[in-house]
């Protein structure tokens, strides 16, 4: 399939409800002049307007290192791990406190989050932020994350906060990640080396030629390229969610995205987000464990699409962790359902049979009332 205009005409933001905004260090920091309090005020004003029609936004900024150097008096980007870590404890300061003014101008509120590549790579760690994300997201709270450069290395490092724009998205199971870039979108071929370049309006994410088109590094400030945008689109797209390369100092673009203009390159995501989350739980083949239910919790699961409650829970068997993926089996042992376990098999047997609200009288916490929550839940 040709990587140019397909599907011409959708508006990846137009219906997103839950949309991730990815900013790069360039745009933050004006070019590494220290952080942008103009255009930091204008990507809050129109994030403030996007939440205020209903949609939940996540925030992913890079430039602590950037405004570090600025702070510390550096022309170029060290390389050094640990004086970019400095570099990034001085920086992170500055970049904190701009949102959360420019947030709270707009009467909201923010909080701050730093994320490494182990946080995602845990399993523990990863439904940690997880829930942490998305409690923010229910109070009307705008997440800003970076990367935790204060305390990576190089094996964590996720490299590029295109990655972890990314990684954010399909964490909370984005409808839309937003890259917003110092470039107009993706061409051809480099725009300012071959005048005959192509810019791409629309293209299939993780079409191969897209990562031929895309080369070269990034800016002396930032780390990326346009390749890492691809490469972004292309792991966003695994979770169904639908990326938008565009120049982050378009006039108000996040709204006039979000009103479903055709702004910068669109790169879309093939499976529905639904979908593709429930073909990732359908195709694992080695479930570490399962549940068997009684009568009424079956009825409830295939009749009524309700999540799975403790209580309807009669065996727990195998050795499985909190977000593993585990079978469903009606009272007769057959598979009704298979999803991911709020709690671990050791835990599941203790408030098997209980109601939800004696888990943390059980447990001596509470991750969540269900087993299984319905979103996390496919039907055999």
């Amino acid at each position: 399939m040709s990587a140019a205009t397909v599907n011409a005409g959708v508006a990846p933001l137009k219906d997103a409800r839950r949309i991730v905004v990815k900013v790069g260090s360039s745009l933050v920091t004006n070019e590494g002049r220290g952080v942008d309090a103009e255009a930091i005020a204008n990507w809050c004003r129109q994030l403030a307007a996007l939440m205020g029609e209903g949609r939940e936004l996540v925030m992913v900024s890079s430039g602590a290192i950037a405004e570090g150097m600025k702070r510390l008096g550096w022309a170029t980007r060290p390389k050094e791990v640990h004086e970019l870590q400095a570099a990034a404890a001085v920086g992170q300061m500055g970049l904190a406190q701009m949102y959360e003014s420019k947030l709270r101008e707009q009467g909201m509120g923010s909080a701050q989050v730093l994320l490494t590549h182990a946080d995602l790579a845990d399993r523990e760690r990863y439904l940690n932020a997880r829930s942490t994300l998305l409690t923010l997201l229910q109070h009307r709270v705008l997440p800003v994350i970076n990367e935790n450069d204060t305390v990576v290395n190089d094996e964590i490092k996720f490299g590029d906060n295109d990655t972890l724009g990314a990684l954010v998205a399909n964490l909370v199971e984005a409808d839309a990640l937003v890259i917003l870039t110092d470039q107009k979108g993706l061409y051809s071929a480099d725009p300012r080396k071959d005048p005959n370049a192509r810019f791409i309006d629309q293209a299939v994410a993780g079409t191969p030629e897209l990562e031929q088109m895309a080369g070269g590094a990034g800016s002396s400030i930032g780390r990326g390229g346009m390749i890492t945008k691809i490469l972004a689109a292309k792991r966003a797209a695994g979770s169904g969610a639908s990326t938008v390369i565009a120049w982050g100092r378009e006039p108000d673009v996040l709204l006039r995205l979000g009103a479903g203009e055709a702004i910068g390159t669109a790169l879309l995501a093939s499976t529905p987000k639904l979908a593709a989350r429930k073909l990732w739980m359908v195709d694992h083949l080695q479930l570490r464990g399962a549940v068997g239910v009684d009568a009424g919790a079956a009825a409830k699961l295939q009749g009524e699409g309700k999540s799975l409650l403790p209580i309807g829970v009669v065996e727990v068997q195998g050795d499985f962790q909190r977000g593993d993926v585990i079978a469903v089996r009606d009272p007769q042992g057959r598979e009704l359902a298979r999803g991911l376990s709020n709690y671990s098999s050791a835990e599941a047997r203790l408030i098997a049979r209980k109601p939800s609200h004696q888990i943390e009288r059980m447990l001596g916490y509470a991750a969540e009332p269900e087993l299984i929550h319905r979103d996390n839940l496919v039907l055999a």
